[in-house]
């Protein structure tokens, strides 16, 4: 049982892993521009996910889990790990790494990736309704948790993967350990943390190439601070303070 489960967290770190690195290696007159085979690694953990939905090795996989992790195992670790990508990306040139973009194109990045992910979570939920493992609701598929970390995840490796590779890769750590807490915690099957890794990957991808206000210029007079922060409650989400001077 203990194989199953560490077998299949290691091969999500390995096949993500694998997908980041290889596009690293893209030339430097292709690196700003989006390839199709960059989406190879979001296609196949959403498809993957979208055909475990309602099969038994889906159950199996789940059951396996509760037996790993124990039947009372209850932790709220993973409301926290979803957001560390995005103090890392912030935290990136106090590091003395060179980011890609400056502090507030990479907040307006963090916002756009964050609204695209919850867009297309929210409504897959809500036209899916899959009851959760534990019965306490019909929206477990995809994982928002997952798929936010896996989001910011994704911006991190892309502000920072030209400057320091090891640091850009390491929200995808963060984002993996919070996909298999929701397991743990008996609130998501892996089909939903599959599918929810897609979504925050393709997420992040495309806003980190392509976003509509990645021209906007800020006034040298204007002196702006802000940061963006984590909200939890009834739900979970992302706040943003920002201070124009």
């Amino acid at each position: 049982m203990k194989t199953k489960i560490l077998t299949l967290t290691f091969s999500l770190l390995v096949f993500i892993g694998e997908a980041q690195i290889k596009d690293s290696t893209y030339s430097p007159k292709n690196q700003d521009k989006l390839s199709y085979k960059q989406f190879i690694a979001p296609v196949a953990l959403i498809t993957t996910g979208a055909l475990l939905v309602n099969t038994a090795l889906n159950d199996d996989l789940q059951s396996n889990a509760n037996r790993f992790f124990g039947e009372d195992f209850h932790t709220g670790a993973d409301n926290y790990l979803q957001f560390v990508p995005v103090a890392q990306i912030y935290l990136g040139k106090t590091f003395g790494f060179k980011p890609k973009n400056d502090f507030h194109h990479q907040t307006i990045n963090i916002i756009v990736a964050n609204l695209i992910m919850g867009t297309v979570v929210y409504a897959t939920k809500n036209i899916t309704k899959e009851e959760r493992p534990d019965q306490s609701d019909n929206f477990s598929f995809p994982s928002g948790h997952t798929a936010t970390a896996f989001t910011n995840a994704s911006l991190l490796y892309y502000e920072y993967k030209d400057s320091n590779l090891w640091y850009a890769s390491s929200g995808f750590l963060f984002a993996t350990a919070t996909g298999i807490l929701r397991i743990a915690n008996n609130k998501h099957y892996t089909s939903d943390v599959l599918a929810g890794a897609g979504i925050g990957l393709a997420s992040g991808l495309i806003v980190s190439y392509w976003n509509p206000f990645k021209s906007m210029s800020f006034g040298k007079k204007n002196k702006t601070t802000g940061f963006i922060y984590p909200q939890i409650g009834s739900q979970i989400g992302l706040g943003a303070i920002i201070d124009l001077n």
